[in-house]
């Protein structure tokens, strides 16, 4: 247990062990809440709005659907177009 002293402007150190065992650095973001008379602070990482539908849980179980795929073997890599088109069956013959 480490005792930190409250400073002017309500802010408090976060000591050295532990910013290094939770990897936590200048400009980090913290969550504060208070519960049962405890203030709890937890690390947080915002994701930008333009970019939340990759984190939407419909995207998320596709995208676990496709790294499956991707895993099994099941998806082909094209070389070239003519490669791409000729296993989508839309080559020229």
């Amino acid at each position: 247990m480490v005792i930190i002293e409250i400073k002017k402007k309500s802010q408090v150190t976060i000591p050295v062990q532990i910013m290094k065992k939770l990897n936590l650095h200048v400009g980090d973001l913290l969550q504060i809440e208070e519960k049962d008379g405890r203030i709890i602070l937890t690390p947080v990482v915002t994701i930008p709005k333009d970019q939340a539908w990759f984190y939407s849980e419909k995207w998320q179980k596709e995208e676990s659907i496709v790294e499956n795929e991707i895993k099994e073997g099941k998806l082909l890599v094209a070389n070239s177009l003519e490669e791409l088109f000729e296993d989508l069956g839309l080559n020229d013959e």
